[in-house]
């Protein structure tokens, strides 16, 4: 394969997929120089399916140990990189694996989580997600478990979350929250975009959003351009600060029709969740034709500076804010 990374990025660095995972993409992911990426190991799983994931990973790393690794920490990705590997980071797309117990918050700390959304796109014991037709906002246990996880080192994520969910959780945090994979609604109106308020009180708050390539988030979807994502990259850095965007590509590389109506649905329904909108919009939308693989953050780099940033603002949104992100939240509260 040929090696697509690049000496002007020092470190690159995916805010979340969840592709089918194989040695063909870990390669993909080092010949690209992903130092890190972050992977979802729940869904709609409950404590002991996500243990039976964990387990999974383990078997991954011990059977391509030249490929992948735990990742923990910020020290680990760096490790990762300067080894030629890719640091694998837990998280989870819903607040199920910690059921209704708030001590398992610092128990999936402790078994490596760093990310932890506080809905999927349902109403969760925690926070609301983006379907539902009211926004509560923050729930009694979803202040409680918010408290939890700062205190361990467990980010909060809302990239699923309604609006008015999300707006408390910035201000109800002491430590900054993540949006890994979401874009501007001001580009593309999808329900799991997020308002100019929102991406306004993240930047000012020190959070992070990890911008994604998900053709249904998409301006003109699976026929969006490099050079209209990196523009809309470029407006984000304007309204957000240049120091809070990164990349959360949301790549489901190689896997099935099945699994994302799996991910729509989950055991709360038997009716077929479409999810985006309508029934054009099951199953996964082909990738554009310049982000297939992991392989396509080349032409991204690429792009961001043609639309004009800086090599160091290239450096910085590529992976420098991430790891950032990563060195001041991953550990316990000062």
């Amino acid at each position: 394969m040929v090696d697509a990374r690049r000496a002007d990025v020092p470190v690159l660095i995916d805010g979340l997929q969840y592709s089918n995972w194989s040695e063909a993409i870990f390669r993909q992911m080092n010949a690209v120089g992903l130092a890190c990426v972050h992977v979802t190991i729940c869904y709609h799983e409950d404590f002991r399916e996500t243990v039976e994931n964990v387990i999974a990973w383990n078997r991954r790393f011990e059977a391509y140990p030249d490929l992948i690794m735990p990742g923990r920490t910020a020290a680990d990705v760096l490790a990762a990189r300067d080894s030629g590997r890719t640091a694998i980071i837990f998280g989870f797309q819903n607040p199920s694996p910690v059921e209704d117990d708030i001590g398992l918050v610092e128990v999936w700390h402790q078994l490596g989580a760093r990310f932890m959304q506080l809905s999927y796109n349902n109403q969760s014991l925690l926070a609301t997600g983006c379907y539902e037709a009211e926004d509560p906002g923050i729930t009694r246990m979803g202040r409680q478990v918010i408290a939890e996880m700062n205190r361990v080192g467990l980010v909060v994520d809302m990239s699923h979350s309604a609006e008015r969910s999300t707006l408390e959780a910035v201000e109800i945090s002491s430590r900054p929250i993540a949006i890994t994979h979401a874009n501007p609604a001001f580009w593309h109106p999808a329900l799991r975009n997020k308002s100019d308020d929102v991406l306004r009180a993240l930047g000012q708050s020190g959070g992070m959003l990890g911008f994604s390539l998900y053709p249904h988030h998409l301006a003109g979807k699976s026929d969006c351009t490099v050079d209209g994502f990196c523009t809309m990259v470029a407006r984000a850095a304007e309204l957000m600060g240049v120091e809070r965007i990164g990349f959360g590509s949301d790549l489901c590389q190689d896997q099935p029709d099945s699994v994302v109506e799996w991910m729509r649905n989950g055991t709360w329904t038997r009716a077929k969740d479409f999810g985006e909108g309508s029934a054009s919009d099951a199953g996964f939308p082909p990738q554009p034709d310049w982000f297939a693989s992991s392989l396509g953050f080349a032409n991204i780099v690429d792009g961001l500076r043609t639309v004009g940033f800086s090599a160091d603002d290239v450096a910085r949104i590529a992976g420098g804010n991430w790891l950032d992100f990563f060195e001041r939240s991953f550990g316990p509260a000062p």
